[in-house]
């Protein structure tokens, strides 16, 4: 590699929802922070995209994830504030599947441990309150009213701007070709542009971590994702108003959605989607008839009066690790770089608070904030 150009406290590489946040957050401490984008700010060709992303205080993966998602919340709230960008939204939420299914029955759980407050819905009183719903007469939900979603775009330039307020520079459109070590135990970055060298390295490039880190392979991994939008027949049935956010386990998967915002159509997707591993730099981008049809014929049996034209379809990427649990931590053998990864298609709800804890590790090698579960060394030997 090259002579440096610059020298940095902290690179952050990948400016999509988590890398963002971070930048923001070492900047807001005085550090002197470069942010390296290989796209625009914001982009469409990540897993950082999509008008509108979930967030919900009842979480069914794990009740652990609770604690972190409260100062999410706080979070996103303060960015809202002090950039007077609408990131956040709150329309409730509602997690619904049979009695004895994840879905349901975690949601409950996490609402009970943590005191969150909640209501227990049958179908048909699911479908009273919310008439765009026509779940099966069997399920039952979890209705948690601070549910809601956030605006991913705003999220990250508020962010940025943040970043930027605060003396953090940020370069898009640059990408990064690696990154050593150096013999004083810095980290020099090479790019399509130039050499930069820094104290600390955060790797935050979404379904492009693995490409930098070997330690990543095999443990966050890319995933094709398709997402549509339908018109509904009757729009204000599913205005945020009148239509939460929600996940829905059937026999035909696990599904998610939310209400119109922004653009026409109500959002819906389908978790692990028709399961493809990809490599990010050379998948199929362009939603195929495939991708449709597995989506419309769920909407026609759960969401009847939403399945009307198609609107929209749009690509992302999952990247998802082996038990679909985040990595946040250093890496093995480089403890000055550290890695925010594996977000399995959940993570965007978290990323204000995700970018403290990653700021944190860069700073302090180590934070307030109960990550434990989220550390590579569970991946040993397994």
């Amino acid at each position: 590699m090259g002579t440096p150009d610059d020298r940095y406290d902290v690179i952050v590489i990948g400016v999509g929802g988590m890398g963002s946040a971070t930048t923001a957050h070492l900047a807001r401490r005085g550090l002197d922070v470069l942010g390296l984008e290989r796209y625009d700010i914001p982009h469409t060709s990540g897993s950082s995209h999509g008008i509108t992303r979930i967030i919900r205080r009842a979480y069914y993966e794990h009740p652990s994830y609770i604690p972190l998602v409260e100062r999410a919340y706080e979070l996103w709230d303060d960015l809202a504030e002090r950039t007077g960008r609408d990131v956040i939204h709150r329309t409730g939420s509602i997690d619904a599947g049979a009695e004895d299914d994840i879905v349901f029955e975690g949601s409950l759980e996490s609402c009970e441990r943590y005191d969150i407050p909640h209501e227990v819905l049958t179908s048909r009183e699911v479908t009273e309150r919310f008439p765009g719903y026509q779940l099966p007469e069997d399920h039952l939900a979890v209705y948690q009213p601070d549910g809601g979603f956030v605006v991913p775009e705003q999220a990250i330039v508020a962010h940025v701007e943040q970043a930027q307020a605060a003396g953090g520079e940020i370069r898009a459109r640059e990408r990064v070709d690696g990154w050593t070590d150096t013999a004083d135990g810095s980290v020099r970055v090479e790019t399509d542009r130039g050499t930069y060298e820094a104290a600390k390295l955060v790797l935050a490039a979404g379904a492009w971590n693995a490409k930098f880190a070997d330690a990543l392979e095999g443990l966050a991994v890319p995933e094709r994702q398709v997402l549509a939008w339908f018109q509904p027949e009757t729009p204000s049935r599913f205005e945020p108003d009148q239509f939460p956010v929600w996940n829905l386990s059937v026999p035909e998967g696990r599904f998610y959605g939310l209400p119109i915002y922004d653009v026409p159509g109500m959002k819906l997707g389908r978790y692990h989607h028709r399961d493809e591993r990809v490599d990010p730099d050379d998948y199929e981008t362009d939603p195929q008839p495939e991708d449709e049809r597995i989506l419309r014929e769920f909407a026609e049996n759960y969401f009847p009066e939403g399945a009307g034209p198609t609107m929209r379809l749009a690509t992302c990427m999952f990247t998802n690790s082996p038990d679909e649990h985040f990595i946040l931590d250093t890496l093995p053998d480089y403890p000055q770089v550290v890695v925010g990864a594996g977000f399995s298609g959940h993570g965007f709800k978290f990323a204000s608070a995700i970018g403290e804890v990653l700021a944190d590790l860069a700073t302090e090698s180590e934070t307030e904030h109960s990550i434990e579960m989220f550390s590579l060394e569970r991946f040993d030997g397994g």
